[in-house]
């Protein structure tokens, strides 16, 4: 047996040995849901999970209120002639959702996050035994020394894009590699996540009593309605692909009240981040339509940041594949017709990475108080913490082998170039 598979089956035995307090540090979470920026109890059950071993360095409120850092390992890389440290990333959320918590299983995030950290710290600890420094020029070299682990807490990923406020702040700049895995009704190595923008629409119009002397009014519940035709008719021009889809949030007040002021909210989807400035031109054509149709005045806003599409990366993909057959995972044929979006996306335009998805013993639906009620239960555990091993065991594999990371930084530059081509 080679240095690298020990170093798999010491980081599963972690996690094994571990089982009972990453179930209550899920189970936690998923008991207390909080919504995206307010995730207080999360962040501090999850920095106290952290803080508990003294290896780790953890910092608390890192760049946002809820975010935090956890690391383990060199700071800075050896000395001269030795190769820098390698950072790799594992990434947690647990942000919930309005009315059903954790339906979309942000709380096995976490968990995930945690364990695969957990995980790949003891594979590189057991191989102390490994005579160093090793050369560069072996098969599988040991970086005990040159790696750092970071683990992120990512809040906010369900409504204020955390993610992308972390990078503004330069969270991830100093990290080479980041891994996270999110709960669904398969197992796959990607599913192809798209860009999306959502865009608040504002109508301003007149008040007047709808019976006694409605030409005195400019009705702003006209001009939302029009702009919802508007765009149902758009629908048929769009590209397959391409999503568009809202609500009308403020209607008016009373019946008998001309009403001076709506509000419709929409997102905007394309599996490309590019192509969602043509659907912007588009969308905006059909509420400034509205607007002049009916004499209202419009504002049109994008309250939050724009979620970038995932970009692939086929040798982490491959890797992942690999080590989840070891575990038995059976992977299905993969999804072209996803439609989900995740702030991962722009993480993975500035660092190489990965965001697979896992099953977790339930066929329904994200978003559902039926994967609410899943994403508690006992029987997810086996899933979450199989997924954390395979995680932690394609980092293991990429951080042992200069030519896979080489090949996994190539597949990065790659994916960004074809993505402006």
């Amino acid at each position: 047996m080679g240095p690298q598979q020990r170093m798999k089956d010491a980081l599963q035995r972690c996690i094994d040995g571990h089982e009972d307090e990453l179930h209550g540090l899920s189970r936690d979470i998923w008991s207390r849901p909080e919504l995206s920026g307010v995730e207080t109890y999360a962040h501090d059950r999850l920095v106290r999970f952290f803080s508990q071993e003294e290896a780790w360095t953890v910092e608390a409120h890192y760049k946002l209120p809820t975010a935090f850092r956890a690391s383990w390992g060199p700071l800075l890389g050896g000395g001269q002639g030795e190769p820098p440290v390698l950072n790799v990333g594992f990434l947690c959320e647990y942000d919930a959702l309005p009315g059903i918590g954790h339906a979309c299983g942000h709380n096995l995030i976490a968990e995930v996050g945690a364990a695969a950290a957990l995980g790949l710290k003891a594979a590189l600890e057991s191989q102390t035994e490994v005579p160093q420094p090793v050369k560069v020029t072996r098969k599988c070299r040991c970086l005990n020394n040159t790696l750092q682990i970071t683990v992120l807490g990512t809040p906010a990923e369900e409504d204020l894009g955390g993610k992308i406020d972390l990078i503004r702040a330069g969270a991830f700049a100093d990290v080479d590699l980041v891994f996270m895995a999110h709960p669904a009704q398969q197992d796959a190595s990607f599913m192809p996540c798209v860009a999306l923008d959502e865009v608040s629409v504002k109508y301003h119009g007149k008040e007047s009593h709808a019976s006694a002397y409605p030409w005195e009014g400019v009705n702003a519940l006209d001009a939302a309605v029009l702009a919802y035709n508007n765009l149902s008719a758009l629908r048929q021009q769009l590209k397959p692909e391409w999503r568009l889809h809202g609500i009308i949030k403020h209607g008016g007040e009373k019946p008998n009240i001309i009403p001076a002021y709506t509000e419709l909210q929409f997102y905007l989807r394309t599996p490309q981040v590019k192509d969602l400035c043509d659907l912007k031109a588009k969308t905006e054509a059909c509420f400034r339509a509205a607007a002049v149709a009916t004499g209202c005045q419009v504002e049109i806003i994008y309250p939050s940041h724009g979620y970038c599409n995932i970009l692939p990366n086929a040798t982490l993909a491959n890797l992942y594949e690999n080590n989840g057959r070891a575990l038995g995972i059976q992977f299905q044929n993969q999804s072209a017709d996803f439609s989900g979006s995740t702030d991962f996306g722009n993480v993975s335009f500035i660092v190489p990475g990965i965001h697979p998805f896992f099953y977790i013993c339930t066929d329904a639906f994200n978003h559902t108080e039926e994967y609410t009620a899943a994403a508690g239960a006992e029987e997810a555990q086996l899933f979450t913490l199989r997924t954390a091993k395979v995680l932690a065991m394609t980092a293991v594999d990429v951080v042992c082998c200069p030519a896979l990371l080489r090949q996994v930084r190539e597949d990065f530059r790659l994916a960004k170039l074809k993505q402006e081509t």
